[in-house]
């Protein structure tokens, strides 16, 4: 396994750790892109998460936690528009 697909595992480790809140909620979230090379991560907010008041506090304090816990080298999580 490269570098790349080590690191991807391990931020779609973490987000399956807060998936089942998320769904709960009747949202999701996908890994859109992953850019090592700057650490920024982009994550579609789907479901409910898309249009959600509480969207930009998921982000900030649940997604982008863990997978800063998960993948250090990580040093920005942003969401981008789901990709239909």
């Amino acid at each position: 396994m490269n570098t790349y697909d080590e690191l991807k595992q391990r931020i779609e480790q973490a987000l399956e750790s807060v998936r089942d809140y998320l769904r709960s909620d009747g949202g999701d979230v996908r890994v859109h892109a992953i850019h090592p090379d700057t650490g920024v991560v982009e994550l579609e907010l789907l479901g409910n998460c898309e249009s959600c008041s509480m969207s930009n506090m998921t982000m900030k304090a649940g997604l982008e936690q863990v997978i800063f816990r998960s993948a250090p080298e990580i040093k920005k999580v942003v969401a981008v528009k789901p990709v239909a």
